[in-house]
């Protein structure tokens, strides 16, 4: 079984697919589209694993590899990507293909976004956190050494293709850190969500396919309404940042290693945007006992010291004024009223982020 799910953005509206055994949905989409050249840019971890699979229905494409990892999201490689598709004669009827995890979505989009001033491209993403998050609602970025994401463009795809069996060689750590970005929909969005996946979580986190292809739908379609509404992250889009504020500070002082995954650092980072909720007032300490529970029961690492001994605590105070949500070096969070409300929490004082900082991080 399909589910389809459409983003409702005028001229820019497209599809997400989501089953098992359909990336011939591609297949029906390019004999409706003529496409002058298909440029397929992917990693090399994908290519081995997955190549052949898309070999079965795409038959006639340029194909460009990638070092797998977050550090590929490098203005030197978006350069050289550039530069590969430009001397290999790219035109502005050409498509770009993103096959990968949301590393190569973000990149791949982003040279799609600005080369000939844009050209179309796909998303099949291969991660769980690239099907509910990174493929879907046109965010493309690179990273930069003052921050994660902080260039790139919003444009979005063509069409997503969210094909399960890609997800059935997903080491249980990275399917784990997709599973991060499920729940922020429920924590932030939808109370009944959140309960499925507390009862469910343990036949996700197994990868039971119909719980599996359901948790992705519904994460999907929160996504798609919000972004429908929302589509520059001008107002309600800033809710999808849930935890992010926080993990962006571990994953740029780690230099964007396999230190902390970006999914593992989510976690993290919910855990800490749900503590600030509670200093706050925004919550009570039942709910906030219950989300924290959830946290440990699916085993995320939300003790930052249990990851690295020495944090850098000036480091991460600097990286957390690069948040791109920040107004006039005001600081900006993303926290909860509720579960299943979320709010977007201006001006907060820097004593309430250090305050959670030294909960968070032994001295």
């Amino acid at each position: 079984m399909k589910n389809k799910i459409t983003i409702n953005l005028s001229e820019r509206s497209y599809d997400i697919l989501i089953g098992k055994d359909i990336i011939d949905e591609i297949s029906h989409f390019l004999v409706i589209k003529k496409y002058s050249k298909i440029f397929v840019i992917t990693d090399k971890n994908v290519a081995k694993l997955h190549l052949k699979n898309l070999e079965k229905v795409l038959f006639n494409f340029d194909l460009i590899e990638v070092e797998s990892g977050e550090r590929s999201k490098s203005f030197e490689n978006f350069s050289n990507l550039c530069d590969q598709v430009l001397k290999k004669g790219i035109d502005r009827k050409s498509l770009i293909i993103a096959f990968g995890g949301g590393v190569i979505g973000d990149l791949a989009g982003f040279v799609a976004s600005v080369v000939l001033r844009g050209v179309d491209f796909i998303q099949i993403p291969t991660t769980l956190l690239a099907c509910v998050d990174s493929s879907v609602g046109g965010k493309t970025a690179i990273n930069s050494r003052y921050g994660k994401n902080l260039i790139g463009s919003f444009y979005q795809p063509k069409l997503v293709i969210c094909d399960l069996n890609f997800l059935t060689t997903l080491p249980y750590r990275e399917f784990k850190a997709g599973y991060a970005e499920i729940l922020k929909y429920g924590l932030i969005y939808d109370i009944d969500f959140f309960n499925f996946l507390d009862h469910n979580y343990q036949k996700i986190l197994l990868k039971e396919h119909d719980l599996l292809q359901k948790s992705i739908y519904q994460s999907c379609l929160i996504k798609s309404a919000i972004v429908s509404k929302d589509e520059k992250e001008n107002g309600e889009r800033a809710l999808l940042n849930f935890g992010h504020s926080f993990a962006h500070i571990f994953e740029t002082e780690t230099n964007y290693s396999g230190e902390i995954l970006h999914g593992e650092a989510v976690a993290l980072g919910m855990a800490m945007a749900i503590k600030m909720s509670l200093n706050l007032g925004l919550i009570n300490h039942d709910l906030y006992q219950k989300v924290i529970a959830h946290l440990n029961k699916c085993g995320f690492i939300i003790n930052p010291n249990k990851i690295r001994s020495n944090w850098h605590k000036e480091n991460l105070i600097q990286h957390i004024y690069k948040d791109k949500k920040n107004e006039n070096n005001k600081l900006t969070f993303i926290l909860l009223e509720s579960i299943g409300k979320a709010v977007i929490k201006k001006n907060v004082d820097i004593n309430d982020f250090l305050k959670i900082l030294n909960e968070f991080i032994e001295n």
